[in-house]
C-alpha cells in the first residue's frame, strides 16, 4: 500500500474537492426542480446546494484573492460578491413580481448596515480582545467600502435626487439600466 501524499504537495490535492461537486450537483437539482411547486422539504434541499455553491464561489474567489495579492485581492473578492448579490436578488426578483418591487432597495440598505456595522464592529472587538489593540488595514478595506457606498448612493440616494417624478423614485428611462424595470422604487410606471 502506498503512503499517502505529503500535504501541499500536487499529489495531495483531489480533483474531485466540495468546491466543484456542490456547484454541480446545485446545477442539476436547479434544472431539474426550474419552473415546478415544490414541497417545503424539497425547497430546504435546494436552498441548501445553493447555499453551498456561493460558499463555493467564495471559496474560488478568495483562492484567486490570495494569488494576485494586495490591493487587487480585496477587489477581485468585492466583485465577486457584489455579483453573487445582484444575481440572487435578480434571480428572486424575476419570478417575486410585486412583492418584490422593492427587494434590491432593501438588500442594498442590509448590506450597507451589514457591512458598517456589523462585520467592521465585530472585527474591531475581536481584535480588541484577542490582541488588545485593533489593526485597521486601509488597503485591504477601501474596495469593499468604495462598492457598498456606490451602491447605497445609486440605490438609496440618488432616487431622491431626481427630478423626474415628485417622489423618490427613478424615470422609465433611468429604469432601464436597473435589473428589473420596476427597481429600486414600488410606483414606477412601466
Amino acid at each position: 500500500m502506498a503512503a499517502p501524499a505529503p500535504a501541499g504537495s500536487p499529489a495531495s490535492h483531489r480533483p474531485w474537492h466540495w468546491t466543484v461537486s456542490v456547484p454541480v450537483a446545485a446545477a442539476v437539482l436547479l434544472a431539474a426542480t426550474w419552473g415546478r411547486d415544490l414541497p417545503p422539504v424539497l425547497v430546504g434541499v435546494v436552498a441548501v446546494f445553493l447555499g453551498g455553491a456561493v460558499l463555493a464561489a467564495v471559496h474560488h474567489a478568495e483562492v484567486v484573492a490570495h494569488r494576485v495579492g494586495e490591493p487587487f485581492g480585496s477587489l477581485v473578492l468585492a466583485v465577486a460578491v457584489t455579483v453573487i448579490e445582484v444575481a440572487l436578488i435578480v434571480t428572486l426578483m424575476v419570478d417575486g413580481g410585486d412583492k418584490t418591487a422593492t427587494l434590491a432597495r432593501d438588500t442594498v440598505f442590509a448590506a450597507v448596515m451589514i457591512t458598517c456595522n456589523g462585520v467592521v464592529g465585530l472585527a474591531l472587538v475581536v481584535a480588541a480582545l484577542h490582541r488588545r489593540v485593533a489593526v485597521f488595514n486601509a488597503e485591504g478595506t477601501g474596495g469593499a467600502f468604495a462598492t457598498v457606498t456606490t451602491l447605497a448612493t445609486l440605490a438609496l440616494v440618488l432616487p431622491s435626487f431626481t427630478t423626474g417624478r415628485s417622489t423618490p423614485e427613478f424615470t422609465s428611462p433611468q429604469l432601464a439600466f436597473a435589473p428589473s424595470r420596476r427597481w429600486p422604487c414600488t410606483g414606477c410606471s412601466a
